[in-house]
């Protein structure tokens, strides 16, 4: 049985009437757009299923420009308790959506997973059905493959919305691979302009972000461990672009710091060479131990994670330091 027909089987033992898809924290476009073009499969299958995408902790920018362009809703308050059926889309743990989870777990209504991170365990355990592929570049990847084995081929919104989706979340197909291109060419043949939709949601950078780059530059502490270029940093705002921008300056990882209103939050990136040959996970080796560490939430992929808990910024870049001293050591 694929995992297509698995999902019916839930919901139709549920008799379910409501299904809830919900995004996490400071939701991106690979979460929103998984949400909305599994919405219409649903709604393919099962037309008097009411269905709602929410995101309670908020959407990222780019996102914003996308409800602009696209016929998505997104609801800030998604209604949780009436849930029938609660889909976790593009997130490996639920204390990404913070006070939320708490309900989320009181919940009778069976949890579905979908998601290309690696899995947290806690996260799984409350799950009736886990669809997770860490091999896919995007989550959209894995909604293509379920109207593949549906048989129903995306209307135009919803291959445009997968494709966007893809895109975002492999920085416009540098972190693609092979399985990502072969359904970025299926996509583009349902009839999308490729060049005109990446323009369309191409967001300028603010000058709030740019200083945020050249802030985490100048503040950037850099050691080598074995041959290995590592770059550690803080900023209050902007810490994934941070990193990444540090990256591209040359460190082979990075991780940035910061902290707002009392939450601390790191976000860390890597080149490939540093994943393949140090053999570092930074969501798995990095960022889910020093998630425990604060006492909050670690993960992602290979080559970028993060982390949000409480604590200080200085132990924390102290801390990750030491996790991947261990780790790359193992290999020496």
């Amino acid at each position: 049985m694929n995992n297509y027909q698995k999902i019916l089987n839930i919901l139709e033992e549920q008799k379910a009437s409501f299904a809830l898809l919900l995004c996490h924290r400071n939701a991106d476009a690979d979460a929103i757009c998984s949400a909305y073009a599994l919405q219409g499969l649903l709604k393919r299958a099962l037309p008097d299923l009411v269905t709602e995408i929410g995101a309670p902790q908020g959407i990222n920018k780019p996102s914003k420009l996308l409800l602009e362009y696209m016929p998505i809703t997104v609801n800030a308050k998604p209604n949780i308790e009436s849930a029938d059926v609660i889909f976790l889309l593009d997130m490996n743990n639920i204390a990404q959506l913070d006070e939320v989870a708490e309900t989320i777990k009181a919940s009778a209504a069976p949890k579905i997973i979908i998601d290309h991170h690696s899995p947290d365990r806690e996260t799984t355990k409350i799950c009736k059905l886990c669809i997770i592929n860490e091999k896919a570049a995007a989550n959209c990847e894995i909604i293509y493959r379920l109207f593949n084995q549906a048989k129903v081929k995306p209307n135009l919104n919803e291959a445009k919305a997968l494709f966007i989706g893809i895109a975002f979340d492999t920085r416009h197909f540098a972190l693609a691979n092979s399985p990502t291109f072969k359904i970025i060419a299926k996509l583009v043949t349902a009839g999308i302009d490729s060049q005109e939709t990446l323009a369309l949601f191409s967001v300028p950078v603010e000058t709030s972000e740019r200083l945020a780059k050249l802030k985490a530059s100048k503040r950037a502490k850099i050691m080598r461990i074995h041959g290995w270029i590592i770059v550690l940093s803080h900023v209050s705002a902007y810490q994934a672009s941070a990193a990444k921008s540090l990256v591209d300056l040359g460190a082979h990882m990075a991780a940035v710091a910061g902290k707002k209103n009392g939450k601390l939050e790191v976000s860390m990136r890597s080149n490939r060479d540093f994943f393949e040959k140090a053999q570092v996970h930074l969501g798995k080796d990095i960022a889910a131990p020093l998630g425990e560490f604060l006492v909050g939430v670690g993960g992602g992929h290979a080559m970028a994670a993060g982390v949000s808990g409480s604590g200080e910024i200085e132990p924390t870049l102290k801390q990750c330091l030491l996790l991947l001293k261990q780790k790359i050591a193992k290999i020496e």
